[in-house]
């Protein structure tokens, strides 16, 4: 899920609140499997046997995670006893589950990302930074940004040139090249309702960039397009459930759509 943006939005959004107990009872009865993501930057196999590319974290990028933790705590209402990104990837599945509806997913996660940054901030980016030159600078500034400060949630990405609808082309894409948050979840629809619907609704509604997310369930690389407005026929929101999924488990149906999607 997100996914932060700002180091002084991050530094200004303060300190980390307290935070409540995981219930045992809950924990047992939702139980998720994820791999602990070490902090080395070696490449390990994953349990399909493709290369996992490890992004070794620093000290900002431990900040940035417990703030993101903290807000989802917030969120939940219940922290996961498990430390780490381990921890972080149940209390993102636990942000699912309770949820009845995408909408309602989605919508908290945004609440999330809104909870990240003063209300100042992303004000002033919408009014004075988006609409200079037809919205390119403020794609071209978030790309950059994201780069930056969002390796320890996605894993190794760069900025790369997309092609937009009017035939132009600017380097404000961000190719993730294999996604830890979709790894270690191993569930499309924490990808879809965490990430991507939220994400994109955020930069529109809230920063005033455009952005169309285009996550690869084979491969678990993911293309940002700063500048692109998601159709409105988005494919990705109709993926079949992932075979390692641990949250939809029999609830898969017939058809082979994700249950949480």
């Amino acid at each position: 899920m997100a996914y932060l943006l700002l180091v002084t939005s991050i530094v200004f959004s303060g300190s980390a609140s307290p935070q409540p107990s995981f219930p045992r009872s809950l924990a047992l009865a939702r139980r998720v499997r994820c791999r602990r993501v070490s902090d080395s930057s070696e490449v390990l196999k994953s349990d399909e046997g493709a290369s996992k590319l490890e992004y070794k974290r620093g000290i900002l990028d431990d900040f940035f995670m417990q703030s993101f933790r903290n807000k989802l705590v917030e969120e939940v209402g219940s922290d996961s006893e498990k430390p780490g990104y381990v921890g972080l990837i149940e209390l993102v599945k636990l942000l699912l589950l309770k949820s009845r509806t995408r909408s309602e997913t989605s919508d908290a996660a945004v609440r999330i990302l809104k909870s990240l940054f003063p209300p100042l901030i992303l004000e002033l980016y919408k009014l004075l930074i988006a609409p200079i030159a037809q919205g390119k600078i403020a794609a071209l500034m978030v790309a950059r940004v994201t780069v930056l400060t969002c390796q320890w949630l996605m894993g190794p990405c760069k900025v790369n040139v997309i092609d937009l609808p009017n035939g132009e082309s600017w380097d404000s894409g961000v190719l993730v090249e294999r996604c830890q948050y979709l790894e270690e979840s191993k569930c499309v629809g924490v990808c879809i309702n965490t990430c991507k619907l939220p994400t994109q609704t955020f930069f529109k509604d809230y920063m005033g960039v455009p952005l169309l997310m285009e996550p690869n369930f084979k491969d678990y690389s993911c293309q940002f397009k700063f500048g692109v407005a998601p159709p409105e026929d988005d494919g990705n929101v109709n993926e079949p459930c992932l075979e390692t999924c641990s949250i939809a488990g029999r609830r898969k149906l017939n058809s082979g759509v994700c249950p949480m999607a």
